[in-house]
């Protein structure tokens, strides 16, 4: 945790009680460990979402679907969401889970290699969420910015690591440290980008809040 746990324990105290669905849906996928945002990254897709209002919105790691239900709540009239999962087992609770959220008209999901789809996709997103494996995104980031609209928002969960990424390179295990130098360079890249304004905001496992700034 990168916060202060009684602070966390606060902030989440106040938050309105979601649907009976969407509740099921959360407390199933973290009893079975299933990588889904946090409570408090949630609350703060919500806003962004509402403030944002975006018609088209792209995610990027659908899991079971449970942010892509949760976000397409607070979509304006017409807003859509296209969702990208290549896990087989995932993919098929996502489907019911969309179902049984009556949600279908609202998301589209996409079945395969986000590094493959990303290429084939054309149409700008007001919105993206990338929410993938961590190694990848800096491998994601020239097509999701040449996907996002000017004045896009791109919000990239988990960049802090649970802390790890302020660790030197020598303090990681091995076998994470692949993924450590990436999401550095990740973050630096976004923060350095022309093309973005970025903020880095120590919430949840570390949300980065980009917007394109020039198209």
């Amino acid at each position: 945790m990168i916060v202060n746990e009684r602070v966390v324990s606060f902030i989440n105290s106040l938050n309105q009680e979601d649907s009976e669905l969407v509740t099921r849906i959360e407390r199933e996928a973290r009893r079975e460990e299933v990588p889904i945002v946090r409570t408090e990254t949630k609350e703060l897709l919500k806003v962004l979402v509402c403030m944002k209002k975006p018609q088209r919105l792209l995610e990027v790691g659908t899991a079971v679907g449970f942010s892509a239900i949760y976000m397409s709540q607070y979509l304006p009239e017409g807003g859509k969401i296209t969702t990208i999962e290549k896990y087989e087992p995932r993919i098929q609770q996502a489907k019911v889970n969309f179902e049984q959220a009556k949600v279908e008209d609202k998301i589209t999901l996409l079945e395969g290699d986000a590094a493959e789809i990303l290429k084939e996709l054309q149409e700008p997103f007001d919105m993206i969420f990338m929410d993938a494996a961590k190694g990848q995104y800096i491998h994601f980031l020239p097509d999701v910015i040449r996907l996002l609209a000017p004045d896009g928002v791109l919000i990239s969960d988990n960049v802090l690591q649970d802390g790890d990424v302020l660790e030197s390179h020598y303090a990681i295990t091995k076998r994470n440290r692949t993924i450590h130098s990436r999401m550095r360079e990740y973050l630096y890249t976004i923060k350095h980008h022309p093309d973005l304004e970025t903020a880095i905001v120590p919430i949840g496992d570390g949300v980065a809040i980009s917007t394109r700034i020039r198209a």
